[in-house]
């Protein structure tokens, strides 16, 4: 591998396997997000930046785009992959991104889910047209993560057949809400369910209903307090508010009824008896906003990379002595291994992520169009989309401040849009669920099938699991499973130092960490609790060791996610390349758990310096095709932003 032939990049091939499915999607954002409009911005006051956005977002809704995620009973195209795949397209201002995901897919996407017939016809048109602009009520000050604890009400009274909303005290206020400091007229509130019983009120758990926060002339409605968060670290175009209810009334049918009914006497009904249950799928069908945060931290990550590849291909410092055949000349900073690995290694997880996210999209949207649940898919969905929101926007913050550093003084420039992008993803870390949160959901789901019962850590769940297998994954693997059998099957034994290129090796590696790390979190679990430990303190103490499971996981799942992208790849030398960037990817997450292949004897010391070469030999072999893997994101000059960025292309072709 050492010898790595030139090969021939067919870059229209590559675009096209990078464009996936929704090829027409992301050419249309091409298309409709480009001019002074959308292009990236610096400087703006904080009220200049929302009214800017609202503008953009307006101009969006013209263009048929929010269509795609809603059903077409109301004028969508029904195509939720569409929407997801729109969300990441729009890197230009990443303001314009969340605001964006917050009305078409947290607001509207909460009355599709969770609504009726009724309630997509009376709303979901002006939510598409922005005519009704509105808010996502879920997080609390004091409950952000444990959305099954909120304190916010939902009381009925059957006299009036209205409910009465109200904020109990200040830990339940609801907090961080997008367009809610300005533009907001509606929110759809999640609160506690409560009907009249003969003894008091019966409580049905967390439910969600469409309350009005303004009028039409833009002032709080009587009972509801709005106060503006003010200046966050980036994404100043989205109006972040805090909201408080004083016994609002909204009529019962405003009650987003899909799983919970109430009716006219106060009696509730559900299709689903079991409230965990009921709960769980309540929130497993707003799984599309987690989904959005990953790729759009990729594409925040595709830019960052994007404008530093192009600066270092371009960028000299220092001299290199004349040759018998050159002259003295300054070195492209890119030529450096050093800069290489900055920068590579970064690009080939990128690479990885973007097929694991596309194979994501690809089961939300298929599952969207199944009229009858399957609960098992379902909650595969959900484990992986927590794992991979939690890896993607882990590399995203990582990645963009590494390209930052790599771009010296002018990556500390505005004018150059790194500190935008590091400022505006940064919080893509821990809204739509905090990572280590979500880390640990994805363990959980990985160690037994009853996750519900599990997931709370009570006495009999944990016997439950107990009893259970050691090790079981719920999550299925790849589509692409018998091409990964293949490689495996055809893996050389561990003593083979001639494999280090071997993808069946690669892949056999990686799942044999990932069942390691598991079953030992299994054992640790089952000792703990029969010399009597308490259920929250054993999972609480052998935290490290569950946060280890999940990024091993993904670590796979992202592995076999690139070999099936590869696979679809019809070009043999485009194939090839990849192939050694996919080589770089596990190379890399190998040399940077070398200790724990040491440890675990899965390295010799001589094979994890093998590894540290390979990595090297990769960096300078895939070093001639950066640029252009870096254009094939298919990301607008104008979207990057960054004078340091344009004219790569043409200076590379007139040297």
């Amino acid at each position: 591998m050492s010898e790595q032939a030139p090969l021939t990049l067919n870059e229209a091939e590559l675009r096209g396997l990078l464009d996936g499915c929704w090829a027409h999607v992301r050419e249309k954002a091409r298309d409709v997000v480009q001019g002074e409009e959308y292009a990236p911005v610096h400087g703006l006051s904080m009220e200049e930046h929302r009214a800017r956005t609202s503008k953009q977002l307006l101009g969006l809704a013209e263009t048929g785009m929010p269509a795609y995620g809603f059903p077409e009973s109301v004028g969508g195209t029904d195509d939720i992959g569409a929407s997801v795949v729109a969300f990441e397209m729009l890197v230009a201002d990443m303001s314009l991104m969340v605001k964006m995901g917050v009305q078409f897919g947290l607001f509207g996407g909460a009355i599709k889910a969770l609504g009726t017939d009724r309630h997509h016809r009376r709303y979901l048109p002006d939510v598409m047209s922005v005519a009704l602009p509105g808010c996502f009520a879920m997080t609390e000050t004091g409950h952000g993560s444990d959305v099954q604890r909120l304190r916010t009400t939902a009381t009925y009274d059957a006299a009036t057949e209205e409910f009465v909303v109200h904020t109990p005290d200040e830990s339940a206020r609801k907090d961080y809400i997008g367009n809610a400091a300005r533009d907001g007229r509606m929110a759809v509130v999640f609160a506690q369910l409560r009907t009249p019983g003969q003894d008091g009120p019966l409580d049905h758990g967390v439910h969600a209903l469409m309350v009005p926060i303004r009028d039409e002339a833009g002032r709080p409605l009587p009972g509801v307090g709005i106060e503006d968060c003010g200046p966050k670290a980036g994404l100043n175009g989205v109006d972040n508010g805090r909201l408080w209810f004083d016994g609002v009334r909204v009529p019962r049918t405003d009650l987003l009824d899909r799983y919970g009914q109430v009716a006219a006497d106060g009696t509730y009904s559900s299709p689903i008896e079991n409230p965990n249950r009921r709960f769980f799928t309540m929130l497993g069908t707003l799984i599309r906003g987690r989904i959005s945060v990953a790729g759009g931290a990729g594409t925040a990550t595709k830019a960052a990379l994007g404008i530093a590849i192009r600066y270092a291909d371009t960028r000299r410092q220092f001299t290199r002595p004349a040759g018998e055949d050159r002259p003295e000349q300054e070195v492209r900073i890119l030529d450096y291994l050093a800069h290489q690995r900055k920068l590579l290694p970064a690009l080939a997880r990128t690479y990885g992520l973007h097929f694991a996210q596309e194979e994501l999209v690809t089961r939300l949207h298929e599952l969207s169009r199944v009229e009858e649940r399957d609960e098992h898919a379902q909650r595969e969905l959900e484990s992986r989309a927590a794992g991979l929101k939690a890896i993607a926007t882990w590399h995203a913050t990582e990645t963009i401040q590494t390209c930052r550093e790599a771009c010296g003084g002018s990556g500390y420039l505005a004018e150059n849009r790194i500190p935008q992008l590091k400022a505006d993803s940064d919080i893509f870390t821990t809204f739509e669920g905090d990572n280590t949160v979500l880390l640990q959901q994805l363990t959980k789901a990985l160690l037994t099938n009853f996750q519900d019962s599990f997931g709370d850590l009570d006495q009999l769940g944990l016997a439950r699991f107990m009893a259970g297998k050691a090790f079981e994954t719920v999550i299925e693997r790849t589509a692409a499973l018998p091409l990964i059998e293949r490689l495996i099957a055809a893996a050389p034994g561990r003593g083979d130092e001639a494999g280090l290129y071997n993808r069946g090796w690669h892949l056999e590696l990686f799942e044999d960490r990932e069942k390691h790390v598991l079953e030992g979190l299994a054992g640790r679990l089952r000792r703990a609790r029969k010399d009597g430990g308490d259920a929250f303190e054993v999972f609480n103490v052998a935290q490290d060791h569950v946060l280890e499971a999940g990024r091993a996981h993904m670590d796979r799942v992202v592995l076999e996610a690139f070999v099936a992208g590869i696979d679809r790849c019809g070009d043999k030398s485009t194939a090839k390349l990849l192939n050694r960037l996919c080589d770089l990817y596990v190379l890399s997450v190998i040399e940077e758990n070398r200790g724990w292949f040491l440890e675990h004897e899965r390295l010799s010391t001589s094979r994890s310096k093998a590894v540290t070469a390979a990595v090297n030999d990769l960096c300078r072999g895939l070093r001639p095709y950066a640029v252009r893997l870096v254009d094939a994101f298919g990301l607008r000059d104008e979207w990057l932003g960054a004078p340091i960025a344009l004219g790569a292309e043409h200076r590379r072709q007139g040297e």
